[in-house]
Protein backbone atom coordinates (compact mmCIF):
# COMPACT_ATOMS: atom_id res chain seq x y z
CA UNK A 1 0.00 0.00 0.00
CA UNK A 2 1.50 3.16 -0.62
CA UNK A 3 -0.68 6.07 0.60
CA UNK A 4 0.23 5.46 4.52
CA UNK A 5 -0.19 8.78 6.49
CA UNK A 6 3.35 9.89 7.44
CA UNK A 7 3.93 8.92 11.54
CA UNK A 8 6.61 11.24 13.08
CA UNK A 9 7.27 10.66 16.70
CA UNK A 10 6.55 11.34 19.33
CA UNK A 11 3.16 9.57 19.19
CA UNK A 12 0.34 10.22 20.67
CA UNK A 13 -0.83 6.37 21.22
CA UNK A 14 -3.64 4.55 23.05
CA UNK A 15 -3.61 1.08 23.94
CA UNK A 16 -6.56 -1.03 24.38
CA UNK A 17 -6.10 -4.02 27.07
CA UNK A 18 -2.78 -2.22 28.37
CA UNK A 19 -3.21 -3.90 31.53
CA UNK A 20 -2.70 -6.80 30.88
CA UNK A 21 0.66 -8.99 29.99
CA UNK A 22 1.55 -7.98 26.50
CA UNK A 23 -0.51 -4.53 26.64
CA UNK A 24 1.88 -3.04 29.67
CA UNK A 25 4.96 -4.46 28.14
CA UNK A 26 4.42 -2.79 24.64
CA UNK A 27 3.30 0.38 26.86
CA UNK A 28 6.64 0.19 28.85
CA UNK A 29 8.25 0.20 25.25
CA UNK A 30 6.23 2.90 23.46
CA UNK A 31 7.31 5.30 26.97
CA UNK A 32 10.95 4.48 26.48
CA UNK A 33 10.87 5.30 22.85
CA UNK A 34 9.64 9.15 23.79
CA UNK A 35 6.03 8.69 22.96
CA UNK A 36 2.93 9.70 25.07
CA UNK A 37 0.92 6.59 26.27
CA UNK A 38 -3.24 6.30 27.62
CA UNK A 39 -3.89 2.90 27.98
CA UNK A 40 -7.36 1.88 27.58
CA UNK A 41 -8.67 -0.99 30.13
CA UNK A 42 -11.40 -2.83 32.11
CA UNK A 43 -9.28 -2.62 35.02
CA UNK A 44 -6.43 -0.47 36.88
CA UNK A 45 -2.79 -1.72 35.42
CA UNK A 46 -0.53 -2.51 38.50
CA UNK A 47 2.17 -1.71 35.86
CA UNK A 48 1.85 1.92 34.92
CA UNK A 49 5.48 3.66 34.29
CA UNK A 50 6.82 6.76 33.45
CA UNK A 51 3.96 8.93 32.20
CA UNK A 52 1.65 6.65 31.26
CA UNK A 53 -1.94 7.74 31.24
CA UNK A 54 -4.89 5.23 31.89
CA UNK A 55 -8.89 5.47 31.23
CA UNK A 56 -10.75 2.55 32.75
CA UNK A 57 -13.21 1.63 30.20
CA UNK A 58 -14.50 -1.45 28.20
CA UNK A 59 -13.89 -1.41 23.92
CA UNK A 60 -17.88 -2.48 24.16
CA UNK A 61 -18.79 0.78 24.83
CA UNK A 62 -18.17 2.99 21.58
CA UNK A 63 -18.78 6.40 22.95
CA UNK A 64 -16.46 5.38 25.53
CA UNK A 65 -14.13 4.53 23.09
CA UNK A 66 -14.40 7.34 20.65
CA UNK A 67 -14.05 9.86 23.65
CA UNK A 68 -10.78 7.97 24.65
CA UNK A 69 -8.89 8.33 20.93
CA UNK A 70 -9.39 12.01 20.81
CA UNK A 71 -5.94 13.38 19.72
CA UNK A 72 -4.63 9.65 19.16
CA UNK A 73 -1.90 9.10 15.98
CA UNK A 74 -1.67 5.74 16.77
CA UNK A 75 -3.97 2.66 18.28
CA UNK A 76 -2.32 -0.71 19.25
CA UNK A 77 -5.70 -2.80 19.87
CA UNK A 78 -4.49 -5.65 21.84
CA UNK A 79 -8.21 -6.16 24.03
CA UNK A 80 -9.41 -9.36 23.73
CA UNK A 81 -10.52 -12.73 25.21
CA UNK A 82 -7.44 -14.49 24.10
CA UNK A 83 -7.65 -17.48 26.15
CA UNK A 84 -8.47 -20.05 23.17
CA UNK A 85 -9.70 -22.73 25.84
CA UNK A 86 -11.90 -20.44 26.85
CA UNK A 87 -12.83 -18.94 24.11
CA UNK A 88 -13.96 -22.48 22.88
CA UNK A 89 -16.71 -22.45 25.93
CA UNK A 90 -17.67 -19.14 25.26
CA UNK A 91 -18.84 -18.64 21.82
CA UNK A 92 -20.82 -15.38 22.02
CA UNK A 93 -18.66 -13.95 24.75
CA UNK A 94 -15.67 -13.98 21.91
CA UNK A 95 -17.61 -12.90 18.87
CA UNK A 96 -19.26 -10.27 20.91
CA UNK A 97 -15.80 -8.86 22.67
CA UNK A 98 -13.03 -9.69 19.86
CA UNK A 99 -15.36 -8.69 16.92
CA UNK A 100 -17.90 -5.94 18.38
CA UNK A 101 -15.34 -4.92 19.91
CA UNK A 102 -12.52 -4.82 17.48
CA UNK A 103 -15.39 -2.95 15.27
CA UNK A 104 -15.77 -0.43 17.75
CA UNK A 105 -12.17 0.51 18.18
CA UNK A 106 -12.08 1.17 14.39
CA UNK A 107 -15.02 3.49 13.95
CA UNK A 108 -13.61 5.35 16.92
CA UNK A 109 -10.49 5.64 14.85
CA UNK A 110 -12.10 6.75 11.80
CA UNK A 111 -13.83 9.41 13.33
CA UNK A 112 -10.89 10.52 15.50
CA UNK A 113 -8.96 10.53 12.00
CA UNK A 114 -6.63 7.84 13.37
CA UNK A 115 -3.09 7.49 11.28
CA UNK A 116 -3.20 3.87 11.73
CA UNK A 117 -4.23 0.47 14.15
CA UNK A 118 -1.79 -1.56 15.10
CA UNK A 119 -4.25 -5.00 15.97
CA UNK A 120 -2.95 -8.03 17.58
CA UNK A 121 -4.22 -10.95 16.15
CA UNK A 122 -2.27 -14.61 16.43
CA UNK A 123 -0.36 -17.47 14.03
CA UNK A 124 -3.61 -19.45 14.30
CA UNK A 125 -5.47 -17.11 11.72
CA UNK A 126 -4.88 -19.34 8.95
CA UNK A 127 -4.89 -22.61 10.77
CA UNK A 128 -7.64 -25.88 11.25
CA UNK A 129 -7.04 -25.33 15.28
CA UNK A 130 -7.52 -22.39 17.39
CA UNK A 131 -11.72 -23.05 17.52
CA UNK A 132 -13.63 -19.38 18.02
CA UNK A 133 -10.48 -17.47 18.83
CA UNK A 134 -9.18 -18.54 15.59
CA UNK A 135 -12.14 -16.91 13.75
CA UNK A 136 -12.56 -14.31 15.91
CA UNK A 137 -9.23 -13.31 15.03
CA UNK A 138 -9.70 -13.82 11.12
CA UNK A 139 -12.59 -11.77 11.11
CA UNK A 140 -11.22 -9.08 12.97
CA UNK A 141 -8.30 -9.11 9.97
CA UNK A 142 -11.00 -9.07 7.58
CA UNK A 143 -12.80 -6.25 9.09
CA UNK A 144 -9.52 -4.29 9.25
CA UNK A 145 -8.52 -4.68 5.72
CA UNK A 146 -12.75 -3.26 4.22
CA UNK A 147 -11.98 -0.33 7.06
CA UNK A 148 -8.75 0.52 4.92
CA UNK A 149 -10.50 -0.17 2.04
CA UNK A 150 -13.30 1.65 2.91
CA UNK A 151 -12.61 4.47 4.75
CA UNK A 152 -8.49 4.53 4.25
CA UNK A 153 -7.87 3.91 7.52
CA UNK A 154 -4.43 2.75 7.88
CA UNK A 155 -2.84 -0.90 9.77
CA UNK A 156 -0.45 -3.45 10.97
CA UNK A 157 -1.44 -6.95 11.71
CA UNK A 158 0.89 -8.82 13.86
CA UNK A 159 -0.02 -12.47 13.98
CA UNK A 160 1.89 -13.44 17.57
CA UNK A 161 3.00 -17.03 18.34
CA UNK A 162 3.37 -18.42 21.71
CA UNK A 163 4.52 -15.84 24.30
CA UNK A 164 6.24 -15.79 27.37
CA UNK A 165 7.31 -13.89 30.35
CA UNK A 166 6.86 -11.98 33.27
CA UNK A 167 3.29 -10.24 34.27
CA UNK A 168 1.55 -13.02 32.90
CA UNK A 169 -0.75 -15.62 34.98
CA UNK A 170 -2.06 -19.40 34.73
CA UNK A 171 -4.24 -18.65 31.01
CA UNK A 172 -0.27 -18.76 29.69
CA UNK A 173 1.37 -22.50 29.21
CA UNK A 174 5.23 -21.53 30.19
CA UNK A 175 3.83 -19.94 33.49
CA UNK A 176 1.30 -22.66 34.30
CA UNK A 177 4.14 -25.18 34.03
CA UNK A 178 6.57 -23.18 36.16
CA UNK A 179 3.97 -22.41 38.47
CA UNK A 180 3.34 -26.05 38.77
CA UNK A 181 6.53 -27.59 39.20
CA UNK A 182 7.61 -24.70 41.76
CA UNK A 183 4.49 -25.33 43.95
CA UNK A 184 3.91 -29.21 43.41
CA UNK A 185 7.34 -30.71 42.67
CA UNK A 186 5.34 -32.13 39.35
CA UNK A 187 4.62 -31.20 35.86
CA UNK A 188 1.32 -32.87 34.71
CA UNK A 189 1.42 -32.27 30.95
CA UNK A 190 -2.14 -32.91 28.85
CA UNK A 191 -0.23 -33.81 25.55
CA UNK A 192 2.59 -35.94 24.03
CA UNK A 193 5.73 -33.72 24.58
CA UNK A 194 5.80 -34.61 20.69
CA UNK A 195 4.55 -30.89 20.34
CA UNK A 196 5.82 -27.85 19.22
CA UNK A 197 6.58 -24.30 19.84
CA UNK A 198 8.71 -21.26 19.01
CA UNK A 199 8.36 -19.13 21.94
CA UNK A 200 9.16 -15.40 22.11
CA UNK A 201 9.71 -13.13 25.15
CA UNK A 202 7.42 -10.53 25.59
CA UNK A 203 10.04 -8.05 25.65
CA UNK A 204 11.60 -8.79 22.41
CA UNK A 205 7.99 -8.59 20.99
CA UNK A 206 7.32 -5.46 22.51
CA UNK A 207 10.57 -3.97 20.94
CA UNK A 208 9.69 -5.16 17.54
CA UNK A 209 6.16 -3.21 17.58
CA UNK A 210 8.28 -0.05 18.25
CA UNK A 211 9.82 -0.94 15.01
CA UNK A 212 7.09 -1.56 12.81
CA UNK A 213 5.92 2.34 13.25
CA UNK A 214 7.92 3.21 10.55
CA UNK A 215 5.80 3.94 7.36
CA UNK A 216 7.15 0.75 5.64
CA UNK A 217 4.85 -1.59 7.93
CA UNK A 218 1.50 0.58 7.00
CA UNK A 219 -0.63 -2.13 5.60
CA UNK A 220 1.10 -5.42 6.75
CA UNK A 221 0.97 -8.46 7.86
CA UNK A 222 3.64 -9.86 10.61
CA UNK A 223 4.39 -13.11 12.21
CA UNK A 224 5.99 -12.74 15.42
CA UNK A 225 7.35 -15.89 17.22
CA UNK A 226 10.96 -16.72 18.36
CA UNK A 227 13.93 -17.72 16.64
CA UNK A 228 14.47 -21.71 17.62
CA UNK A 229 11.69 -24.28 17.21
CA UNK A 230 11.56 -26.70 20.73
CA UNK A 231 9.51 -29.11 21.43
CA UNK A 232 7.46 -29.38 24.90
CA UNK A 233 9.15 -32.26 26.13
CA UNK A 234 12.65 -30.32 25.65
CA UNK A 235 11.03 -27.39 27.75
CA UNK A 236 10.02 -29.50 30.49
CA UNK A 237 12.71 -30.92 30.85
CA UNK A 238 14.97 -27.57 30.69
CA UNK A 239 12.61 -26.59 33.75
CA UNK A 240 13.34 -30.14 35.64
CA UNK A 241 17.21 -29.64 35.09
CA UNK A 242 16.84 -25.67 36.32
CA UNK A 243 15.02 -26.69 39.22
CA UNK A 244 17.70 -29.57 40.13
CA UNK A 245 15.97 -32.49 38.70
CA UNK A 246 13.61 -33.09 41.30
CA UNK A 247 10.39 -32.67 39.54
CA UNK A 248 8.08 -35.78 38.26
CA UNK A 249 7.00 -34.97 34.71
CA UNK A 250 3.98 -37.00 33.18
CA UNK A 251 2.24 -36.87 30.21
CA UNK A 252 -1.33 -37.46 29.21
CA UNK A 253 -2.08 -37.40 25.69
CA UNK A 254 -5.12 -35.34 24.57
CA UNK A 255 -6.56 -34.96 21.35
CA UNK A 256 -7.26 -31.38 21.35
CA UNK A 257 -8.78 -29.69 18.19
CA UNK A 258 -7.78 -25.92 19.91
CA UNK A 259 -4.09 -26.60 19.70
CA UNK A 260 -1.77 -27.37 17.20
CA UNK A 261 1.06 -29.84 17.52
CA UNK A 262 3.29 -29.21 14.87
CA UNK A 263 2.50 -26.07 12.94
CA UNK A 264 -0.47 -23.92 13.51
CA UNK A 265 -0.46 -23.28 9.21
CA UNK A 266 -2.74 -25.15 7.56
CA UNK A 267 -3.53 -23.25 4.12
CA UNK A 268 -2.46 -19.43 3.77
CA UNK A 269 -4.24 -17.58 1.03
CA UNK A 270 -2.17 -14.19 2.28
CA UNK A 271 1.32 -14.82 3.57
CA UNK A 272 2.41 -13.13 6.37
CA UNK A 273 6.04 -11.72 6.64
CA UNK A 274 8.32 -13.33 9.90
CA UNK A 275 9.44 -10.25 11.84
CA UNK A 276 12.42 -11.27 14.35
CA UNK A 277 15.28 -9.29 15.99
CA UNK A 278 19.10 -9.60 15.77
CA UNK A 279 19.38 -9.95 19.92
CA UNK A 280 16.33 -11.20 21.74
CA UNK A 281 16.24 -12.99 25.13
CA UNK A 282 17.73 -16.35 26.17
CA UNK A 283 15.05 -19.01 27.09
CA UNK A 284 16.72 -20.69 29.73
CA UNK A 285 17.81 -17.26 31.49
CA UNK A 286 14.17 -16.18 30.79
CA UNK A 287 12.49 -19.13 32.71
CA UNK A 288 14.75 -18.29 35.63
CA UNK A 289 13.45 -14.16 35.78
CA UNK A 290 10.01 -16.13 35.64
CA UNK A 291 10.65 -18.59 38.47
CA UNK A 292 12.13 -15.42 40.46
CA UNK A 293 9.08 -13.43 39.96
CA UNK A 294 6.89 -16.58 41.49
CA UNK A 295 9.24 -17.17 44.20
CA UNK A 296 8.68 -13.10 44.93
CA UNK A 297 4.84 -13.72 44.91
CA UNK A 298 4.95 -17.11 46.95
CA UNK A 299 6.77 -15.36 49.69
CA UNK A 300 4.73 -12.14 49.89
CA UNK A 301 1.12 -14.28 50.07
CA UNK A 302 3.46 -16.17 52.87
CA UNK A 303 3.80 -12.84 54.56
CA UNK A 304 0.84 -11.91 54.29
CA UNK A 305 -0.66 -14.82 56.02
Amino acid sequence: MNNAKKIKSPLRILVTGGSGFLGSHISDALIDAGNEVTIFDLKQSPHLKGKQDIIIGDILNLDAVTEAMKGIDVVFHLAALADIDVAQDNLYETMKTNVLGTTNVLEAARVNSVKRVVFASTVYVHSRTGSFYRVSKHSCELLLEAYYECYGLQYTILRFGTLYGPRTNESNSVFRCLKEALLTGKIEFKGTGDEVREYIHVRDAAQICIKILDDKFAGETLILTGHHRIKLSEFLNMVNEILGNKIKISYKPKESKSHYKQTPYSYIPKIGKKIVMNTYCDFGQSLLEILHELDLKESQEKIRI
